[in-house]
């Protein structure tokens, strides 16, 4: 895994704990539904087709995401997505630049 993949991970680590947190209450670890979501979106992460040219999710032009996990997907990170700017600032920022680069020569891994 490259070091971006691996920083888009910890990303996503981070916006589903808070907002289990926040949702579930729940401290030390994850209940089932937010641990079953970031098993889910690590495996694509891994799985991604675009390897190293992988750009955030929204931009991506492949959606492997199912729509349900989609949508759940989005409702964590419209929740956590203002709270990372005071509990993981330079992880948002790097994950807001992250999105706004223009991905060229998107190439399929083969």
């Amino acid at each position: 895994m490259n070091r971006r993949t691996l920083r888009e991970r910890n990303t996503v680590r981070a916006m589903v704990r808070i907002y289990c947190r926040g949702y579930h209450g729940s401290r030390d670890c994850l209940c089932d539904e937010c641990a079953t979501l970031l098993e889910y979106a690590e495996m694509r992460l891994v799985r991604c087709l675009l390897a190293d040219d992988k750009p955030t999710c929204t931009q991506c032009p492949i959606h492997c995401y199912e729509k349900s996990m989609r949508d759940r997907m989005r409702e964590v990170m419209r929740y956590s997505g203002p709270r990372m700017l005071t509990r993981h600032p330079v992880m948002a920022i790097r994950h807001l630049a992250d999105g706004r680069k223009k991905t060229r020569n998107l190439r399929r891994r083969g």
